[in-house]
């Protein structure tokens, strides 16, 4: 897949590509003749944030790190 970064775009046809309802669609013309269509979606839905570890469980995990960086160093 393709991708084009709104960024690196004006900022009028970042405004119109940015603001388009879903499937809305967009011409691409070149020269008189259609170049290609775009057709607006919906963005990805925003998945749930993970729950926080239990607190032993998050100590454990920074020991393990710790003791691991240890044994690399010596």
């Amino acid at each position: 897949m393709a991708r084009l970064d709104l960024d690196d775009l004006p900022p009028k046809i970042a405004a119109l590509l940015a603001d388009l309802p879903e499937g809305e669609e967009v011409l691409l013309v070149q020269h008189g003749a259609v170049a290609g269509r775009l057709i607006a979606a919906a963005p990805p839905p925003v998945a749930a944030p993970e729950p926080d570890a239990p607190p032993e469980q998050q100590m454990r995990e920074v020991f393990e790190n710790f003791r691991a960086a240890i044994e690399d160093e010596f």
